[in-house]
């Protein structure tokens, strides 16, 4: 009899253009997990609405998103691939959630602290709560890992919490998840400023290589990427622009990075940044072909998300009751 497969859920925003960090750090990990694990990956769209979105970009970015995710190698017979709005149980289990959740463990949440300094007075109470709603996206599965950056492991530790103050007032209901981080390309760093994440919000657009970048903006982005004065290839802490680039090659080519140090022993930074940029334009073209072929094929597209919500709301949903059942809400 075969073994239970552990389950996996993660998803991203469509709150802009996907860039080589979410490649290179998530959609490539979950591509190589895909026969190992019961994977479910949505596009968090409802997660966007925190801050103010253009409606028809956000469309568009969500049904890019779903493609970016098959031509990144996640097949959709093998995988459960949805939008996160498209399951409205994800909706009433944060609420169900957030009458489990304190003030004080939301007003921790370092991501919150530092986009409402950004905001001010304006931000929204939704920036506040959404690592409810988060803690719900992946207690609703029965997720054993999530696979996520370093700086998102704070969100898994609240849907712990909560998983485990429901199920000691009521009784074992949820799976307790636990964080999966990559071994490799699991932090691609801005290459204006390699002491931060790349993010697809940085202000300045040579901060990141988007997914479908053209060619020739990769070649120029890359071009430009901050090093240093030592002219060395190593990959080491008082080299963070070096070090990223040697991140980037590692995580396409499969190399150690002690590996593309001896190969560029004794060669400029020059070459090595072209060669850095020809590996990317040449592992991202197929995808990006891939990409505009899918969102030519609205069917086909259709049908991936439609069979995916379908999944993942049964699957949701016997979640969801018994949560309601428990609280002593009558079944509808």
């Amino acid at each position: 009899m075969d073994e239970k497969k552990k389950v996996i859920f993660s998803g991203i925003q469509p709150s802009g253009d996907l860039t080589i960090g979410n490649y290179l750090g998530a959609l490539k990990n979950w591509a190589a997990l895909q026969d190992e694990y019961e994977s479910y990956y949505c596009v968090v769209d409802l997660h966007a609405l925190t801050v103010r979105q253009d409606s028809a970009e956000l469309r568009a970015r969500t049904l890019k998103n779903i493609a970016i995710y098959v031509a990144s190698g996640l097949d959709p017979k093998k995988n459960t691939l949805f939008i996160q709005s498209h399951v409205p149980a994800h909706s009433e289990a944060s609420w169900l959630l957030s009458c489990f959740c304190y003030m004080g463990e939301l007003s921790r949440m370092t991501q919150f602290k530092d986009k409402s300094q950004k905001v001010g007075e304006s931000v929204s109470s939704a920036l506040f709560t959404y690592p409810v709603l988060m803690a719900a996206d992946i207690l609703l599965y029965n997720t054993d890992l999530v696979p996520v950056g370093s700086d998102q492991k704070q969100h898994i530790e609240l849907a712990r919490d909560l998983a485990i103050r429901f199920n000691n007032l009521y009784s074992p209901t949820f799976t307790i998840p636990e964080p999966y981080i990559g071994d490799t390309g699991a932090r691609i760093m801005d290459l204006q400023e390699p002491d931060k994440k790349m993010s697809k919000s940085a202000d300045n657009p040579n901060a990141y290589v988007l997914i479908m970048d053209p060619p020739d903006v990769i070649r120029r982005k890359i071009s430009r990427a901050v090093t240093d004065d030592l002219g060395v290839v190593k990959y080491n802490e008082s080299q963070p622009g070096i070090s990223n680039l040697i991140s980037i090659l590692s995580t396409i080519a499969g190399k150690k990075p002690e590996d593309i140090e001896k190969e560029y022993d004794g060669i400029g930074y020059a070459k090595f940044k072209s060669d850095v940029a020809e590996a990317l334009v040449e592992e991202l073209q197929p995808l990006q072909n891939t990409v505009k072929q899918l969102l030519d094929d609205k069917p086909y597209m259709e049908s991936i998300y439609k069979s995916g919500a379908e999944k993942a709301s049964y699957v949701a949903n016997k979640t969801l009751r018994k949560m309601q059942k428990k609280l002593g809400l009558i079944p509808r």
